[in-house]
């Protein structure tokens, strides 16, 4: 993991080897954002027409690298755009200023330590580049020559080894605050991306649930892991019902933080399924090869708990992992089975690939049981989603407009785009069963909000709960942009650390 230092040192006399400064577009060129004025002065205040001499524009996400100015004790200086120049006594918004450090960050991997010389006004300035820069220097590379013997042979290099941020205020309490913040949120989000990106040969669900339970006796975390036995004997026949085809037994893990100051309760689930097939509904070629990622949600929620404990905040949260692999086999279930949840409802299964929804369900009862003030369920759980809001945005469900209102909000402020989607009662009609209580499918148009409606009769009476069906951004096939690798992204971790926060405080509800 990248360090992540404050440092009040001058960037000229900085041992490193880059220093990164910010760029803006401006009406009429590149603008030198704040945080760099330093640099500038060496350039004799002609940073900006050099580099608009070497084409950059500071458009977001742009980086132009130079040699440093004589007598600098670092050989290179990058500058990385920014984005559009804020107007007149306006500051760089937060998440500009992650994403600027996520692209200086990745561009140098490699290097042993840079300095940033980005634009800090206060402490979340400092812990917004932070988190940025964590986010941005991640590499999965636990299966590559890099990750066994410490370099690639051929062309791979390890991640940028320290950040040391110019500006900050190491003696203050704030400041120490927001790094302390950014690196604790940003482990726990990069720990959830590996455990995406690992390879489901090696993470099953027994091995998923050995990686929870370590990390919780690590943390003061209270942990249960139910195994096949326990699940048939508690009746968990949704869990059972999707892991029953596979030769890895499905697993129920239940992570519990509390705090002594705590007045409120939240409870997470979050869907794991370590490999999804589609079980006897087979998915057809090219849309299975990302379907180790299916287990996103569980990863998140699994992330958000153990940063919760890191941080100490005083609200009691819990964790359920529901963890399943769903595969096709002789002892699968069929198209046409009839499971009974742990709720006590029938489900009439009529496509196995609507998997996730069924592990949910006996998740969802489960944590209702403990009437906590509010459940958030998260999971990759429909194509439909995506189709609805693309590859980078995440929809937002509840059965409390309020409360679905305040999970955007946080899911915003934190720089996880989201967008709050509707639970259509008419849509329930698509899901009877002549057979059973309710099927696992309906209508194929709003699939999205199927699912979710499906969801909310798994959800005990009177309590507020959100899903959040991160199908998108949960995984990028595409080539790394800001703070976000390809692979495994942990979408949706630093909205729940937010709404634990939020609710630490008195300020969710």
């Amino acid at each position: 993991m990248t360090a992540l230092t404050l440092s009040t040192a001058a960037a000229p006399g900085l041992r490193a080897d880059a220093i990164v400064v910010g760029v803006a577009k401006g009406g009429k060129g590149p603008v030198v954002a704040p945080g760099a004025e330093a640099v500038d002065q060496a350039y004799d205040g002609k940073l900006a027409d050099v580099l608009g001499t070497l084409g950059a524009s500071g458009a977001e996400g742009e980086v132009t690298k130079l040699p440093a100015p004589a007598g600098f004790k670092a050989p290179v200086v990058v500058a990385v755009g920014l984005g559009a120049l804020p107007e007149k006594d306006a500051a760089f918004g937060a998440e500009s200023l992650r994403r600027a450090a996520g692209v200086a960050a990745r561009t140098l991997a490699g290097a042993k330590k840079a300095a940033f010389a980005l634009p800090i006004e206060d402490a979340a300035d400092a812990g917004a580049i932070g988190e940025g820069a964590l986010l941005g220097a991640y590499s999965f590379d636990a299966y590559k020559e890099i990750g066994r013997n410490g370099k690639d042979a051929k062309s791979g290099k390890a991640p940028l080894a320290e950040v040391a941020l110019l500006g900050g205020k190491p003696r203050d309490a704030a400041y120490k605050a927001a790094v302390a913040r950014a690196t604790a949120v940003s482990e726990e989000l990069n720990r959830a991306r590996d455990l995406i990106n690992t390879p489901p040969n090696d993470l099953n669900p027994e091995a998923f649930a050995a990686v929870a339970q370590a990390a919780a006796e690590e943390h003061g975390i209270q942990v249960q892991v139910l195994d096949v036995k326990a699940l048939e004997k508690g009746g968990y026949g949704g869990i059972l019902g999707v892991g029953a085809g596979s030769a890895a037994g499905p697993r129920l893990v239940k992570l519990t933080y509390t705090h002594e100051a705590a007045g409120k309760h939240l409870a997470f689930v979050g869907k794991g399924i370590t490999y999804d097939s589609g079980g006897i509904s087979l998915k057809p070629a090219g849309h299975n090869e990302t379907m180790k990622c299916d287990m996103s949600g569980a990863a998140a929620v699994f992330a958000a708990v153990v940063a919760a404990a890191r941080l100490g905040l005083a609200v009691n949260v819990t964790g359920w992992l529901a963890l399943a692999e769903n595969m096709p086999s002789g002892s699968a279930t069929r198209p046409g089975d009839v499971l009974r949840m742990y709720s006590g409802k029938t489900v009439e299964v009529l496509n196995t690939d609507a998997e996730g929804r069924l592990v949910l369900a006996d998740a969802l009862w489960a944590a209702s049981a403990e009437k906590p003030d509010a459940i958030v369920d998260v999971a990759t759980l429909t194509g439909a989603m995506m189709l609805a809001l693309g590859n980078r945005t995440y929809g937002i469900m509840a059965n409390d407009d309020a409360f679905r209102s305040a999970v955007h909000e946080a899911a915003e402020e934190v720089g996880e785009p989201a967008w709050p989607m509707p639970l259509p009662d008419h849509l329930k009609k698509g899901m009877e069963s002549p057979t059973a209580d309710i099927a696992n499918m309906g209508e194929r148009y709003g699939g999205g909000l199927v699912a979710g409606l499906f969801l909310r009769e798994f959800v005990g009476e009177g309590i507020t709960w959100a899903h959040l069906d991160i199908a998108g951004p949960a995984f990028n096939e595409g080539g790394p942009f800001g703070y976000t690798p390809k692979g495994g992204t942990g979408t949706a971790v630093r909205t729940l650390v937010r709404l634990a926060e939020l609710t630490a405080v008195g300020d969710l509800g």
